[in-house]
């Protein structure tokens, strides 16, 4: 073995050729020295004689995957890692922060943040690295492939393991419980209780005995001692759904005990300290609630510390196959029923549905199909009216409306600017849809990254005009 090591290089280990060659092509336009490895095997080898400033290593590999590759080298002392996968869960996700991983990529990334990951990681390299725990990975109910959905995923693997408070917000139906149950679980609070309570589900009356709990004699019906779920949850996690629905005076004393940790009983004397960590979820705009005098601004701070903001099931519409397919079987196991399948086509359906109710809606169908669906194959009559496939009549009417009257005045061009325009239009959608991201916009488009941003370069000089 060589009496000195070299640190200066960037090691890349993935099995795909065409992700190393990029990722390290990149790195040494960024003036940054890298050397590649097809599989865990390799690097193991490599160690023999040197060792990498940084490593970013794929999870799925031939042999040995990466996520064992970096337990290994986190119990040496050696890192930064970084890992990539295309295959994003929250189990996955999780377990490579807790083993130390320094960033998560997911795959296709961006070439700029992964540079900016890499550069990052260096610069918080510690002076002395901490063995990591062997890794556990749990399954979780939160399912999703789609580029939003891995971001979620990996915002939840990054703050599992801190206590600080998260605000999870999105419309209803779209799993904000679930998130909290994987926050919890990913964290070192696992073993300890996770306490949800629907705060808009409980009378305002009865609420806050309900939280803090109360004393016998405290009002009428009131026999004995109840602990609320600050106690039921010590030590654990506290999920406060619906949390914008909250009555302001009883805002007050949740801000109280958030800020000291410590609450009377209803009626009690005996001030206890509690240690919960809280998780909060809204499906309202707390701003707008705020600006309305409906909400503490106060308590909106101490509650939205980390903010996760799940999409609605339009915004993942890729996710609708794979959530569909898998509530059906799971309906069909939990029941006692014969398996089925969606035919094709149903599931294009489905697919191209919208769900007002979200991922709650499409449960929901996909059990009552598992039910009454005379046979083993779904077909798109027995989706009924309400799963059809949507309307296109609205814009392509209006599509036919404008040409027609463009073809009457005799205007040139018809072709192109209607192009221009649809072209514009669905570049706009999808990176409002995915927070501006150009790489997850592309993705979800069907489209390379430097074909929309010339399309988009295209629309900003010239605009469809709107005759």
């Amino acid at each position: 073995m060589a009496d000195e090591f070299m640190i200066d290089e960037i090691w890349i280990a993935d099995d795909d050729r065409g992700v190393r060659f990029v990722l390290a092509e990149a790195l040494r336009d960024a003036g940054l020295p890298v050397r590649e490895f097809g599989d865990a095997a390799s690097v193991r080898e490599a160690f023999r004689e040197a060792r990498p400033a940084l490593l970013l290593t794929d999870v799925r590999m031939p042999g040995e995957d990466g996520l064992a590759l970096l337990n290994e080298l986190k119990t040496q002392g050696i890192g930064p890692v970084i890992v990539m996968s295309a295959f994003t869960d929250v189990a996955t996700t999780a377990a490579a922060y807790r083993a130390g991983a320094a960033d998560y990529l997911a795959k296709p990334f961006d070439l700029d943040q992964a540079v900016a990951a890499v550069q990052r990681a260096l610069a918080d390299v510690p002076a002395a690295s901490a063995p990591a725990p062997a890794l556990v990975a749990p399954t979780h109910a939160l399912l999703g492939e789609s580029a939003a959905m891995r971001e979620v995923f990996r915002l939840i693997g990054r703050v599992a393991a801190s206590d600080l408070n998260v605000l999870i917000t999105g419309e209803t139906g779209t799993g904000k419980e679930l998130v909290a149950r994987a926050l919890h679980e990913e964290s070192a609070r696992r073993d300890k209780p996770f306490v949800a309570l629907n705060t808009a589900a409980i009378p305002s009356e009865l609420l806050e005995s309900e939280l803090f709990g109360h004393e016998a004699g405290a009002f009428t019906g009131a026999t004995r001692r109840h602990p609320g779920r600050f106690e039921q949850a010590e030590g654990g996690t506290l999920f406060l759904d619906e949390i914008g629905d909250m009555p302001l005076a009883l805002q007050t004393r949740l801000l109280r005990v958030l800020a000291g940790g410590e609450f009377y009983r209803v009626g009690g004397r005996e001030l206890i300290r509690g240690n919960v960590r809280i998780v909060a979820a809204t499906h309202q705009d707390l701003d707008a609630r705020v600006a309305a005098g409906l909400f503490r601004a106060d308590l909106k701070h101490r509650l939205d510390v980390v903010r996760i903001e799940l999409p609605s099931l339009r915004q993942r519409r890729s996710d609708i196959p794979l959530l569909a397919q898998h509530f059906l079987a799971t309906a069909a196991q939990e029941l006692k029923l014969p398996p089925k399948r969606f035919s094709k086509a149903a599931l294009k359906a489905v697919a191209q549905r919208d769900f007002p109710g979200n991922v709650r809606e499409l449960e929901n169908l996909s059990r009552r199909l598992a039910v009454i669906a005379p046979g083993a194959e779904i077909l798109p009559a027995d989706l009924g009216s309400e799963a059809a496939v949507p309307a296109l009549g609205d814009w392509t009417d209006a599509l036919r409306d404008w040409a027609t009257q463009a073809l009457v005045d005799g205007e040139s061009d018809i072709h192109t600017r209607a192009r221009e325009a649809l072209d514009h239009t669905l570049l706009q959608a999808a990176l409002a849809a995915h927070g501006g991201h150009r790489q997850h916009a592309a993705l979800a488009l069907g489209v390379g990254r430097n074909t929309l941003t010339r399309k988009l370069g295209a629309s900003r000089t010239r605009r469809p005009s709107k005759s």
